[in-house]
């Protein structure tokens, strides 16, 4: 697979303006809006980016990293609900998860942009998802936003902030 800098950098962009979206939404919250629970139960909006943090470093850069450095690596699932519960993010701090979020993103689309492209073609398999390439990442990554961003929107309506969107 042969991708010239400007293909290689097109995936990121979507990714990359997830950062702007969390920041636009959250900054304007109150302390008790940042841990209201979504309908049904669902993230609050620290959860949500804490949860989205979480699997920056430890889901998305983890594969990145093992699809570039093993050979076909077998690539455990995330489960990012236990985590948020296990760590208790619902007490975390809004602000510092947006940063945590923000810089590890940042991370794995620099790692992403910087790969040459035939290691694109990287693969492994994923529990629970089959043979992934490091060339899937962008799209997972993207994927993955918009299900939260979806989540965050309903959220709004839950609460009545959908006005303020």
């Amino acid at each position: 697979m042969k991708l010239s800098k400007v293909e290689r950098r097109e995936p990121m962009e979507s990714p990359a303006a997830m950062t702007t979206f969390l920041r636009k939404t959250f900054e304007s919250l109150t302390p008790q809006e940042v841990r209201t629970p979504g309908p049904g139960g669902g993230f609050s909006p620290v959860e949500q980016v804490w949860h989205l943090a979480d699997l920056e470093r430890e889901g998305f850069a983890l594969r990145i990293w093992r699809l570039q450095t093993e050979a076909n690596p077998r690539l455990a699932d995330f489960d990012g609900t236990k985590l948020a519960r296990e760590r208790n993010h619902r007490s975390l701090s809004l602000a510092a998860g947006l940063g945590s979020f923000e810089a590890a993103r940042q991370t794995n689309i620099d790692a992403l942009q910087a790969l040459p492209p035939e290691a694109w073609v990287r693969s492994g398999t994923q529990n629970g998802v089959g043979t992934i390439s490091l060339c899937d990442m962008p799209a997972f990554m993207h994927q993955h936003d918009l299900a939260h961003i979806a989540e965050i929107q309903e959220w709004n309506r839950f609460t009545g902030r959908a006005a303020d969107e």
